[in-house]
């Protein structure tokens, strides 16, 4: 951080489920990073609430043991100590309307010690079903009609279907202004992702042929090799279209697709990826099985290991009809994307943990060759890899070292790792930056938020009508099912995979 950066305010942060998961895994490990790398404002507070019995010592001991197991940074004594004078726990029943007035106590005490008027942010680190009431007990209380300095920030999922998410997107729009609300998606503070609009806008050599004149198709895969662990409770609300597609997926869609901001303001970024999730074209539900293909895994052999079928996991229905797998494709009718399939997928129990986006581009004529240089033509390729190795690559051919004409794909790599020193910042560390400086660039808006639930509603509605006949029907550590093969296969294209490191 330089010198001349400019802090955060001062800012309280309440965190409700404070004891829970999240807290311990993510949050708390990133408040700590960026307290370390001097990026936390001057004064602050973090204050964890839930019905815990926690004295405030208790919950520091809990949320160090998460900093010495999840943190890109260990609890080292001094910064650990420092850091955790700012860290409280405040143990109290979200359901209790009385509660909620120990807080402006809180904001009181630390406004008056400060001698100044603190930003306060609510974090609902919560199961989604509590989401409303908190909301509603927080919006009685006059100060949270303060919209300068008063902020509340949703974990996904945002809502179950299209319904559901704008009757929440009503209610908390009826308690806060949209400049209040801050919708995170994890994914959209990873730095690759946010790279790419560095790469597609601060460079000439991309964006001139970042259109349907030059690119062939887009492939975007989230991978996963791990399968539902102990979230299968949640995941039967779920499934893998829920969870991964609908946010994750589009919002990365939405960045490779969008056309070019005018400026970095938070609502021009926003306008211009909603641009495209209204753009997709409707698939309707008699269309979703040319469209959209899912699968759930069975039983079987991971990496050595041998692991159970998806039915057969902890709170998971014996004859199941959620899906672990969803691939789908997409087109965009604007201008720029006309007729460019864009083909998607996720999965859990796959292969290689990988998330990856791949643009290839149109082949390049190749007549003026001999007949032995094409053997080996491969069209050009920009592969973007989020996690777990965060580099770019582009792919394309050169002549072999020798007397004959011989040519070969080759990759012209950027690494983070190779090219950067030190650790990249976790997403949260980012995005919590982001709410204390009131940036709502990488949050969703609730526009989008439905924009992006019409777009999977036809296929979620179809495949609730017709339940799969085949489930479960891939095997841990494969691609998932043949059917996913099948639906890029058709227009001739193969799913593009990365080489694993050794």
């Amino acid at each position: 951080m330089s010198e001349s950066t400019i802090k955060p305010p001062a800012s309280i942060l309440f965190i409700f489920g404070g004891s829970g998961d999240l807290n311990q895994r993510k949050l708390t490990p990133a408040l700590y990073n960026l307290f370390i790398d001097n990026w936390m404002p001057e004064k602050f507070a973090v204050i964890g609430l839930g019905r815990t019995a926690y004295s405030d010592d208790k919950f520091r001991t809990h949320l160090l043991e998460g900093i010495q197991e999840f943190s890109r940074r260990k609890g080292e004594e001094k910064a650990w100590g420092d850091f955790s004078q700012h860290v409280q726990y405040l143990q109290m029943d979200a359901g209790d309307p009385e509660a909620y007035h120990t807080m402006t106590e809180v904001v009181k005490q630390y406004e008056a010690e400060w001698g100044v008027h603190a930003t306060v942010i609510f974090y609902l680190a919560v199961a989604p079903q509590l989401v409303p009431d908190i909301a509603t007990k927080l919006g009685g209380l006059k100060w949270c009609k303060d919209t300068q300095t008063v902020r509340i920030v949703v974990e996904k999922p945002f809502g179950h279907d299209l319904k559901s998410a704008r009757e929440l997107n009503n209610l908390l729009n009826n308690i806060f202004t949209e400049d209040q609300i801050y919708r995170i998606d994890h994914y959209l503070g990873k730095e690759t992702v946010q790279n790419i609009l560095a790469l597609r806008f601060a460079n000439a050599l991309f964006e001139p042929i970042w259109n349907r004149n030059y690119i062939d198709h887009i492939q975007i895969t989230a991978a996963e090799t791990v399968g539902v662990e102990d979230r299968g409770g949640y995941y039967e609300q779920s499934g893998a279209l829920r969870d991964m597609v609908q946010n994750h997926i589009l919002q990365l869609l939405c960045m490779i697709a969008m056309e070019a901001p005018v400026s970095f303001d938070a609502n021009e970024i926003r306008n211009k990826k909603t641009d495209v999730l209204n753009a997709i074209r409707p698939i309707s539900r008699e269309q979703v099985h040319e469209y959209a293909v899912r699968g759930q895994y069975n039983s079987g052999w991971m990496k050595g290991n041998k692991v159970k079928a998806y039915r057969e996991e902890k709170n998971v229905d014996s004859k199941s009809p959620v899906e672990t797998f969803a691939a789908a494709k997409f087109f965009i009718d604007n201008w720029r994307w006309q007729g460019v399939p864009i083909y998607v997928r996720t999965g859990k129990f796959m292969h290689q943990k990988t998330t990856i986006i791949s643009i290839e581009f149109k082949q390049a004529p190749h007549y003026a060759f001999p007949q032995e240089a094409a053997e080996t033509w491969r069209p050009n390729r920009l592969t973007i890899s989020i996690q777990p190795e965060m580099d770019i690559r582009l792919r394309f051919q050169a002549k072999r070292p020798g007397q004959s004409m011989q040519l070969n794909p080759v990759d012209m790599i950027f690494s983070y790792k190779d090219a950067y020193d030190g650790h990249e910042p976790e997403a949260y560390e980012t995005l919590l930056l982001d709410v204390m400086e009131g940036n709502a660039t990488q949050f969703m808006r609730a526009d989008q938020v439905e924009a992006g639930w019409k777009v999977v509603m036809p296929i979620i509605e179809a495949w609730e009508a017709r339940p799969p006949v085949d489930f479960p029907n891939y095997a841990p550590d494969s691609w998932g099912p043949e059917d996913a093969e099948a639906l890029i296969a058709r227009d001739g294209h193969n799913w593009v995979s990365l080489p694993v490191k050794s």
